[in-house]
């Protein structure tokens, strides 16, 4: 039996608008909060794959701050922690579990990501000896950016003035970030002739960690 080009699916109802939606090209982004690895949330890998199920996505963003480097970090790391050696390997082994999860994604970088070459930067070792985060961290096809821009939408980990509803208002552009661990919410700002909004991405963090109590 032959059938035309145009042929659908013969679908009614509920059915239908399903199928319209999940055909419908454009993006559905989720966007996955701070994951401080290896002190995520037991359940947050299940949520977000669920979610990402449930609402049809076909975009990922990590907000940032997908690695918390707290053996290396600049407030007082604890005493009684992994060194970092034993540190990275744990955060690699969950973060591979990411990886393959969503193995085509857009990492913003955070203040957390970048606190290795901070120190390099300070103790004045050539960028040249860095290696890029995705041979460090076995994620090869993740895109390591500052930002992105999808449909007009900016994602970062954190905007230069602080809180999405601080850049919103300068910069006139929605603004999706993390950050701000306790923070989580959506503000509009409406005008004659168009909307803006500015997102707050709640966290996938385990706040029972040691590397949590700053």
């Amino acid at each position: 039996m032959k059938y035309k080009k145009d042929y659908r699916p013969r679908l009614k109802g509920n059915k239908r608008k399903a199928y319209d939606r999940i055909t419908k090209k454009e993006n559905r982004v989720l966007c996955i909060g701070d994951l401080h690895e290896p002190f995520c949330l037991d359940g947050y890998l299940e949520f977000c794959k669920k979610t990402y199920a449930e609402n049809n996505c076909n975009r990922v963003v990590f907000i940032g701050d997908i690695i918390d480097n707290h053996y290396s970090s600049y407030h007082e790391s604890s005493a009684d922690g992994m060194g970092g050696k034993y540190e990275l390997e744990a955060a690699v082994q969950k973060i591979s579990k990411w990886y393959e999860a969503f193995p085509d994604a857009d990492v913003t970088l955070g203040n957390h990501d970048r606190i290795i070459i901070r120190k390099a930067q300070t103790s004045n070792i050539p960028s040249m000896w860095i290696k890029e985060f995705g041979e460090v961290l076995n994620t090869p096809n993740w895109r390591f950016v500052t930002d992105v821009y999808i449909d007009n939408v900016r994602y970062v980990h954190r905007d230069k003035s602080g809180k999405p509803r601080t850049a919103v208002r300068r910069d006139m552009v929605s603004t999706v970030s993390g950050h701000y661990h306790t923070d989580m919410y959506c503000e509009w700002m409406f005008g004659k002739t168009r909307a803006i909004f500015g997102l707050a991405v709640g966290c996938g963090i385990d706040s029972s960690s040691y590397a949590m109590g700053y």
